[in-house]
């Protein structure tokens, strides 16, 4: 199975939660030095909390899945002091 649809499969583990929350996660692109490009979609491309879904969730799905990846990357994290960010519904 290729590098793409092994990434795929671990974001498939944790693509619910994040659904929870009316957000999900796409790949951009993976480097040739194996680093994974995501945008985080939905709300958790607004989130104050987006850094903590791509370390604990995402980051982890992903490199215990696939070993190989040296390292993940959100082309469109929101900062947490962003006055801009919004919590999901459910977090409010």
């Amino acid at each position: 199975m290729d590098l793409l649809k092994r990434v795929e499969s671990a974001l498939d583990t944790i693509r619910p939660y994040l659904e929870t929350d009316g957000g999900n996660v796409s790949v951009e692109e993976i480097t040739a030095d194996n680093i994974v490009r995501l945008r985080l979609l939905g709300s958790c491309g607004s989130c104050p909390m987006s850094i903590m879904t791509l370390k604990a969730g995402i980051e982890q799905a992903i490199k215990r899945a696939v070993p190989e990846i040296q390292g993940i990357e959100a082309i469109n994290l929101t900062d947490i002091d962003d006055p801009n960010a919004v919590l999901p519904e459910r977090l409010q």
